[in-house]
């Protein structure tokens, strides 16, 4: 019995090996593929994968160096040579009457649809780029200001760019709050869905920032930004349920669910966080929201900086209601979320002067309209991703800290390199988040290795690069 057993299983293996090697090459060209790391041996032995090398969500979610964006900033970790395409199973829609299985928006699909698709298609053979745009609230992010005109539109290019409109594509199309879920459309103002959830008593954990009332459910996906909340919440990547995409073939892919799940291949809902777009237009999304804490307060102390990143450092190791931190020119501000009994005892414990109703503040932090943000003269805003840990700079510059230490906000009049050789010494990373010079790049560039990757990846959604526009390329930077 036990030999009969163990042919049998050797037989499914088999099969399912040989199915896999039967694939036809058409599976390849629709779009239907995604991009593993894993060698060839992997693949040929299944093995049971220990306990030790499953993710630790608590640590994962903590303060850390690493960026909500995924093209626009380097990685750390080592980046294997041996990429391999394998066949996974998205939802493809070629058809916009297919669309019918969302009866609530199926008209409305298929009005933005068809021109949608006809207008990708003009661009691929015209040999075009598309810029999207949503509410162009951000459309500063990642480039110089020499290559934005006043009206937020592309300036100058060897490649002719044409703007892809997602804005009118507007609406929440789902939202049940026992379950804990929101499904919008890509155009769907970002502080209506707010309203929505604040009548339900609920919020989006990552507490984005709109930078300006048109800001979209889309442009907040494809920017990857969260706001002070982050550190203690996780990013919008770890609240991404689902999305639909349209990519550079002018197909419809369906990926993720309304609910969290174990499912095998690459999570491309996280993959368009923080994207800029480089994988196609997102038409919508499903986002987990969670309950609104019942009480918030904010607690102030004077202190030095070394002692205010003791002190948040000293707290991150202890079971404290923290959901955000500040600290500028010697005043260390933390907001405390919870229970009122919570609130009290903390309170009682960490001392400092409590402040109810400071809501307004932590918007300032969050929308840059703190003053601490207003525009120095020929200075670019620098923002810090480092470890939580890490020492203050030795070169001059005005800084304002938040996420426990993690993110540091900087002007300061130093070259380029030093700043970013700094972060690099920290194992961070350094982004000019605003006042781009003309010639610099935004983003950290990336090694050899990360940057195969991502072209790979690229060319599975949009091998021309229809939505591609360069914005860590210098050439980009007119």
């Amino acid at each position: 019995m036990a030999r009969t057993k163990r042919t049998t299983v050797k037989s499914t293996v088999e099969a399912e090996s040989a199915s896999a090697q039967s694939i036809p090459p058409s599976a390849l060209q629709n779009g239907a593929v995604e991009v593993s790391t894993r060698s060839s041996e992997t693949q040929a032995s299944p093995k049971r994968v220990p306990k030790s090398t499953k993710r630790n969500t608590k640590r994962d979610n903590a303060p850390s160096a690493q960026s909500d964006s995924t093209f626009a900033t380097p990685r750390t970790e080592a980046v294997t040579s041996s990429v391999q395409l394998s066949v996974s199973t998205p939802a493809i829609v070629s058809d916009p009457s297919e669309l019918q299985e969302h009866p609530t928006t199926s008209t409305v699909a298929q009005d933005h649809l068809m021109p949608w698709r006809e207008q990708i298609r003009e661009a691929l053979a015209k040999q075009r780029k598309l810029r999207i745009v949503g509410g162009a609230s951000k459309t500063w992010y990642g480039r110089s200001a020499s290559s934005i005109d006043t009206d937020g539109s592309e300036r100058g290019g060897v490649v002719e760019v044409d703007d892809f409109h997602t804005r009118a594509y507007a609406g929440v199309m789902e939202y049940e709050p026992s379950e804990l879920y929101i499904k919008a459309k890509a155009g769907t103002l970002l502080s209506e869905v707010n309203v929505l959830l604040d009548q339900h008593q609920q919020m989006l954990a990552f507490e984005p920032p709109l930078f300006g009332p048109s800001a979209t459910i889309g442009g907040m996906l494809a920017c990857g930004i969260s706001g002070p909340r982050r550190a203690y919440t996780a990013a919008i990547k770890d609240h991404v349920l689902g999305i639909t995409l349209l990519n550079g073939r002018a197909e419809v892919l369906r990926f993720g669910a309304k609910v969290i799940k174990n499912v095998a291949g690459f999570d491309v809902p996280r993959l368009c966080v923080g994207s800029l777009g480089k994988l196609g237009a997102v038409m919508e999304v499903t986002l987990k929201v969670v309950p609104k804490p019942q009480v918030e307060c904010s607690l102030v102390f004077a202190m030095s900086e070394h002692d205010a990143m003791l002190a948040l450092h000293r707290w991150a190791q202890e079971c404290l209601p923290i959901s955000a931190s500040c600290y500028y020119a010697g005043r260390l501000s933390i907001r405390l979320s919870g229970l009122v009994e919570v609130i009290e005892q903390t309170h009682h414990k960490l001392g400092g002067l409590r402040i109810d109703n400071d809501a307004q503040f932590w918007q300032s932090v969050r929308e840059q309209e703190h003053f601490f943000f207003a525009a120095e003269p020929a200075m670019p805003l620098w923002r810090l991703s480092l470890p939580s840990s890490a020492p203050a700079p030795e070169f001059r510059c005005k800084s304002l800290i938040e996420w426990g230490g993690a993110q540091r906000w900087l002007w300061t009049m130093e070259n380029a390199e030093v700043v970013r050789s700094f972060a690099r010494q920290m194992r961070g990373h350094a982004t000019m988040f605003r006042n781009v010079p003309t010639g610099e790049l935004a983003f950290s560039d990336v090694s050899a290795a990360q940057r195969v990757l991502e072209e790979r990846i690229r060319m599975v959604f949009d091998p021309a690069g229809v939505f591609d526009l360069g914005r860590n390329d210098r050439s980009n930077h007119r």
